[in-house]
């Protein structure tokens, strides 16, 4: 019988634009996790003595984010020697994996403390960097951009240029509404910064249009396809941040007095086809609400990684969801997708917004390369 596992604590910085000059590509991977880990259980009043693993997603992992970053952010951030860490890449959906394996230790019994979440620095690595040089002749499926594959599920669900305009439009809109009204205060932790041999606080996400023109989304060409309806403002930003989570048993929670802010019914990680490979959070959607024993309608909050604006209108069109409940505080279109950090960062958005409203279940999924998905359903408390 497995054991119920709480989130006690979640936060992440502010979301850089990630190309040279952006508000955080002044800050190393290391330092931009380790301000992350560093708070964390400050927040709670835990000793970081207490902690028995720290596992951090990252895409790139390498270079600056290379050498198990888990580990030496831990320890930049101050933690004991004797607390260990480990990084695992499982593309986007890398720190929601991150927290599906920190809830499993927990769940079976070896652990009862643990961190999880992610960081990716896109200004500093650029997305891609890690990819072979080569790829084998014989590989059995084609390797194609993951905006090709937008393109694709955008046909097969027959939406037009205008309907992934007014997405994208609308992310924006929701972003700027989300900060103005300071929705977004409890879960950044502000990040200090040089620039210039100049010192700041960053503490807003950077790549939010606050005044987005419709019209000249609509003169944008298409990226991936001449005759294609994706363009670069229907897209997931290139970007920089970290985020995590704290994860804790029910003994640990009586132990330490940690407030119980959320438990996770489900989680679940599938397969979908590797060259339509945008299409994985409907069955992992189909696939969490089972083991929840839940119905869409139960959710009453909805955060799908905006990777592209076709991945949140196909999966809307095939379950039917209320739109008022999907990413309703904007997605990666207007705050940006730092790959590696993008899932804790939505689990971080998810319970602040089940916090604010007053609702009680909530649902996370995100599409991944090469045709994969994560999901995961927490109840609040």
């Amino acid at each position: 019988m497995t054991r119920p596992v709480y989130l006690v604590a979640a936060l992440r910085t502010p979301i850089g634009v990630g190309k040279p000059g952006g508000a955080l590509s002044s800050v190393t991977p290391i330092h931009l996790l380790a301000h992350v880990l560093a708070e964390l259980p400050r927040r709670v009043d835990l000793p970081a003595a207490a902690l028995e693993d720290v596992v951090i997603g990252c895409v790139s992992s390498m270079g600056e984010q290379g050498a198990n970053i888990a580990r030496l952010a831990l320890l930049q951030a101050g933690y004991p020697v004797e607390v260990p860490g480990v990084t695992l890449n499982r593309m986007c959906g890398s720190s929601q994996q991150a927290v599906h394996f920190a809830a499993q230790a927990i769940a079976a019994g070896d652990m009862d403390l643990v961190a999880a979440g992610g960081v990716e620095v896109m200004s500093r690595v650029p997305i891609g960097a890690d990819w072979p040089a080569v790829w084998p002749a014989d590989f059995p499926y084609p390797l194609i951009h993951q905006g090709q594959s937008a393109e694709m599920l955008a046909a097969r669900y027959a939406l037009t240029r205008d309907m992934l305009d007014d997405y994208g439009f609308a992310s924006h809109v929701r972003a700027s509404a989300a900060t103005r009204a300071g929705h977004f205060a409890r879960e950044i932790l502000p990040a200090p910064v040089t620039i210039d041999g100049v010192p700041r606080l960053v503490t807003a996400d950077e790549g939010i249009r606050h005044s987005p023109d419709r019209a000249r989304m609509a003169a944008l060409k298409p990226v991936f396809q001449a005759d294609g309806v994706v363009t670069a403002a229907t897209s997931s930003q290139i970007s920089d941040g970290a985020a995590a989570v704290l994860l804790a048993s029910e003994s640990a929670v009586q132990r330490y007095r940690l407030p119980p802010r959320a438990r996770l019914a489900a989680r679940v990680v599938v397969g979908s086809d590797p060259v339509l490979m945008l299409s994985g959070p409907m069955p992992a959607t189909r696939l969490a609400l089972q083991r929840a024993g839940l119905a869409l309608a139960d959710m009453d909050l909805i955060e799908i990684n905006e990777a592209f604006a076709s991945v949140v209108l196909a999966w809307q069109r095939e379950f039917g969801a209320d739109p008022r409940r999907v990413n309703s505080s904007g997605g990666a279109i207007a705050l940006g997708h730092p790959l590696g950090a993008s899932g804790a960062r939505l689990l971080t958005t998810l319970l602040h917004g089940l916090e604010r409203t007053g609702g009680r279940y909530g649902l996370q999924t995100m599409c991944i390369g090469h045709g994969m998905a994560t999901a995961t359903i927490i109840e609040r408390l």
